[in-house]
């Protein structure tokens, strides 16, 4: 398997958009990162809920603050060809949760953790079946 084939779909905000905003977006689709991108969709940071709380415990207000302010702009990323183990490699070995996967450098998706997990559990669970029959 390689990593387009286990890629969950985001959306990536701009860094001029509202902290607020992001983290409703968060929430609503049950992200724990999300990728910044460039008007010309290169990505250039991430953003996390935990970004997000360290801003508010800051007394920041999330209306006022934007993705730019907060986002890290060191970004460990993924070919959308790279393998799974490779992916599990470099989430391993840098305790990453969640990797954009790029293409022609520009953000096409992003895995986390729970996408690995679920690909690897499948799979093993399609072929324990398959040598029973």
């Amino acid at each position: 398997m390689i990593a387009k084939q286990v890629m969950g779909k985001v959306k990536a905000p701009r860094k001029n958009a509202k902290c607020r905003d992001v983290a409703r977006y968060m929430i609503s689709e049950d992200y724990g990162h999300m990728p910044v991108v460039d008007d010309s969709e290169k990505i250039i940071g991430i953003i996390s809920e935990f970004d997000l709380l360290k801003a508010v415990r800051m007394g920041k207000d999330l209306d006022e603050v934007t993705v730019g302010e907060l986002m890290s702009p060191k970004v460990i990323t993924v070919n959308h060809d790279d393998s799974m183990e490779d992916v599990m490699d470099i989430m391993t070995k840098h305790y990453i949760v969640s990797l954009p996967v790029i293409k022609y450098d520009k953000v096409i998706g992003i895995i986390n953790r729970r996408n690995v997990l679920h690909s690897i559990v499948d799979h093993e669970y399609i072929e324990y079946f398959m040598t029973i029959r």
